[in-house]
């Protein structure tokens, strides 16, 4: 029978340095769980708002029947293995969502990962009945994102400055010339503004 081989000095400080990374880990999760469970308040700003019509709450109930949030996320609930659908009705309106969700690479202009034509796994979203896929649409369009959050086309209406150091760091100066910082843009003078 073989003997078995002594860790040598560096293999010995390589997996106590694991160790302690793996124990601080642990600790650092146990704390962040707990006083996340403990706290009155949440610990992230909540970026995403909905104000759910009666189509939106049908198409919500709708949406997760299709179990749709086995590959997306939606009002803190779901996976994350495909898109993140918090926000979308900042980035898209309904009438593009119906579209995509009955004819989606035909809408997204591309060949998509799930969602198409049969062998996909989404396949079955084309073939729901056109009331249920329009109220999946007024559900995600009902999603909206704060500006400035991750998922929101625009920036905050306040100034930032993260925003503008890394305009000032990293924005050539053509663009400093060429366009206007759309949060200092004044507004468009309304009709009533004008008589």
């Amino acid at each position: 029978m073989k003997k078995s081989q002594a860790f040598k000095s560096g293999e010995k400080i390589m997996f106590i340095v694991f160790g302690v990374f793996f124990l601080l880990a642990v600790i650092a999760y146990v704390a962040m769980e707990s006083i996340r469970h403990s706290s009155k308040e949440p610990m992230f700003k909540q970026t995403t708002h909905d104000n759910f019509s009666k189509e939106g709450k049908l198409g919500s109930v709708l949406y997760h029947k299709a179990n749709c949030n086995s590959c997306h996320r939606a009002l803190q609930s779901g996976t994350s293995m495909g898109l993140s659908l918090d926000g979308i009705g900042s980035l898209h309106d309904l009438k593009w969502l119906e579209a995509f969700l009955k004819n989606p690479e035909k809408t997204y202009g591309a060949p998509t990962l799930d969602h198409g034509f049969p062998p996909k796994e989404a396949a079955y979203v084309m073939e729901m009945p056109a009331e249920n896929r329009h109220l999946i649409a007024v559900f995600l369009s009902e999603l909206k994102a704060d500006a400035g959050s991750s998922e929101a086309p625009e920036p905050p209406p306040e100034r930032s400055e993260f925003i503008d150091s890394m305009v000032k760091t990293w924005a050539p100066k053509e663009w400093k010339e060429k366009f206007q910082d759309i949060r200092t843009k004044e507004p468009e003078p309304t009709k009533e503004s004008t008589k």
